[in-house]
């Protein structure tokens, strides 16, 4: 499925969207890029994700593990660290609080802003 998603939203968003799918099971690179797919999220690609997990690693939110594999080579399996876990709850929250603000903004809702403009 080709997705008509902004790539540079994807791009803020996608050790989120990594850590979110990792903490619910650990998983290697090419399954991680499928899982996305199946959330119709087609325009991530091996080339943004296998980087972004090498971040991740490096900034220890996630670790890692070799598993051998019967139909090639070994695969690169990730789970969150403790800090990856902190870091996913602290980014969730700090996208719906922006969702909730940008979301009225975009739907134009006027009565939000006369109310937000009394407050002022």
């Amino acid at each position: 499925m080709t997705s008509a998603h902004d790539p540079q939203l994807l791009k803020g968003v996608l050790s989120l969207l990594l850590l979110c799918l990792l903490a619910e099971r650990e998983s290697y690179g090419y399954e991680v890029v499928q899982r996305l797919q199946e959330f119709g999220l087609g325009g991530i690609n091996e080339g943004s994700v296998y980087p972004a997990l090498a971040r991740l690693e490096r900034e220890e939110k996630v670790a890692s593990r070799l598993v051998a594999s019967h139909s090639g080579p070994a695969r690169k399996y990730y789970r969150p660290t403790m800090a990856g876990r902190r870091a996913l709850a602290a980014g969730s929250a700090s996208w719906f609080s922006l969702v909730a603000v940008v979301n009225p903004v975009l739907a134009g809702d006027s009565a939000r802003r006369t109310v937000r403009a009394k407050q002022a």
